[in-house]
């Protein structure tokens, strides 16, 4: 798994709205699977969970780290078997 300070943060109260899940899909996408983002919200980004799970289901683990009510932060990972069709257990 990989270390704290490797794990990458997209904050989307700095990011306009029209580029939140686009960025955010970008980095999910380039998650090697068993590695995690962090995304940091002023709200409970619950309808991004939902987008994901449609796009990519059980491909992705969704667990909250903080729940508000300010900040919401979410620890998305990429599902170890995800991404690779091989027996290597990737």
């Amino acid at each position: 798994m990989s270390n704290n300070a490797e794990i990458p943060l997209i904050d989307v109260r700095v990011i306009p709205p029209a580029e939140r899940h686009p960025r955010i899909f970008g980095v999910l996408t380039s998650l090697q699977p068993g590695n995690s983002m962090h995304v940091a919200s002023d709200h409970d980004p619950r309808p991004l969970h939902y987008q994901l799970e449609s796009r990519y289901p059980e491909q992705f683990d969704w667990s909250y780290l903080e729940q508000g009510p300010e900040t919401w932060r979410v620890q998305i990972t990429r599902a170890k078997g995800s991404g690779c069709d091989c027996c290597c257990g990737h």
